[in-house]
């Protein structure tokens, strides 16, 4: 199937963008800020803690991680959990387990939260963990706290009700605050880099494309999110048809996120020894 879309798409010879430009738009502001308070709240309840599960996302195993989060919570007993192991392509995963060691991370378990698997393996990990943890001297207790963090979007509560469903036989950053249409412009830059055109046939496209307003345009129309806007003239306002970017956006993250556009590993850069692009302010 790789193969075909390749084909579908060698005869364009287009030239990627070697970076990523941000053009003015602030799309961190406010990160900083709601991460230094996710911190402190950590910080105030570490003593109560036994033990750190840390969800990420597999297909971004490497970058996208918090690095505060180490130093923040100390020498509290850390088991990483990457989650969505189902959308990435792990042909590389020793290579990503032998780079996350050489970052002091030797407590790594891949998963599929939404259909459970390898979740059984996280309760008895945990234990293991805390009973060699010098720092545990609760012995006369037989009950555990474990705090689950994680950036945005990586699986926390999907692996929280996974636990539920496993143990107790039951069953917690938005898309806006970044901007949809940014997001979606910064994933058809990294497909279209690393050769991933499943888009192009999944939406129906002519080929592969670099120019994200051509592509939300053709997946808003496919769709039929497109929205009335009033138009001033010179004989008064006109409603006109446009197509509803934000929409086709939004589709096209979900999209990518039900892993319909296929395997990814979005550290593929990093894995190869190449540093990923930087985006330019």
């Amino acid at each position: 199937m790789r193969l075909a879309l390749r084909a579908l798409c060698r005869a364009a010879v287009a030239s990627w963008r070697e970076n990523f430009p941000l053009r003015g738009r602030d799309v961190a502001r406010w990160f900083p800020g709601h991460m230094a308070k996710g911190l402190k709240k950590m910080q105030s309840s570490l003593k109560l803690v036994d033990c750190i599960i840390e969800v990420h996302d597999a297909r971004i195993p490497l970058s996208g991680r918090n690095p505060l989060f180490q130093e923040t919570l100390g020498l509290k007993p850390h088991l990483l959990v990457l989650n969505k192991k189902d959308l990435a392509d792990l042909t590389e995963q020793q290579k990503i387990i032998q780079h996350l060691e050489g970052e002091g991370l030797k407590n790594v378990i891949f998963t599929n939260c939404i259909k459970d698997e390898n979740v059984k393996q996280i309760i008895p990990m945990v234990t293991e963990l805390i009973g060699s943890s010098y720092r545990y001297h609760r012995a006369e207790r037989l009950e555990y706290c474990i705090m689950v963090i994680g950036v945005p979007n990586v699986g926390k509560s999907s692996l929280i009700n996974s636990l539920r469903r496993q143990h107790l036989r039951k069953g917690t950053v938005l898309d806006h605050l970044v901007g949809e249409e940014t997001m979606a412009d910064y994933l058809l830059y990294t497909l279209n880099k690393q050769q991933l055109f499943g888009y192009v046939q999944h939406y129906g496209l002519g080929g592969a494309c670099d120019d994200i307003e051509h592509v939300l345009k053709h997946v808003a129309i496919k769709l039929g999110k497109t929205q009335k806007v009033k138009v001033l003239t010179g004989t008064g306002d006109v409603n006109v048809i446009q197509p509803n970017y934000p929409a086709a956006a939004q589709d096209f993250l979900r999209t990518f996120r039900s892993g319909l556009l296929g395997p990814v590993m979005l550290d593929h850069d990093i894995l190869q020894g190449h540093p990923p692009a930087k985006a330019n302010s």
